[in-house]
């Protein structure tokens, strides 16, 4: 019976972010991790692949909640392993989606056309003139 563990001590009280990339770097430390990147993407699809089963299941919000939790920690340790700061990754999405969305609602505006009332379509229009 194990009467201390590895990851005791680390606050749950951080950001989630940073509590999963914590957790995930003390696991590594006891040889608890992946020597290579290929292993990191397919665990990533395959949580991907369990949310999609899940999705199509009626009433499952429990399930579908824990395997998009699987899906975020799979991504924190992808970015762990790319060596980059999953919380900046985030700010930066963000930031770009901010940007972009405000580029959709200023070539709207320029066009007198209202965001309630386009088409999804037209609005994917719209976002790829942002994007570019």
């Amino acid at each position: 019976q194990v009467t201390t563990s590895t990851l005791d001590g680390i606050a749950s009280s951080l950001p989630a972010l940073r509590w999963a990339e914590k957790i995930q770097k003390r696991a590594a430390r006891t040889g608890f991790d992946w020597d290579e990147l290929k292993p990191v993407f397919e665990k990533l699809d395959e949580e991907v692949t369990e949310l999609k089963r899940e999705v199509d299941v009626e009433d499952n919000q429990t399930r579908i909640m824990d395997e998009l939790g699987d899906i975020l920690f799979s991504c924190v340790n992808l970015s762990r392993h790319l060596h980059v700061n999953p919380e900046e990754a985030l700010r930066n999405a963000n930031r770009k989606f901010i940007s972009r969305f405000s580029v959709v609602e200023e070539l709207l505006q320029k066009d007198g056309k209202v965001m309630d009332d386009c088409s999804l379509g037209e609005l994917e229009a719209y976002w790829q003139k942002a994007k570019n």
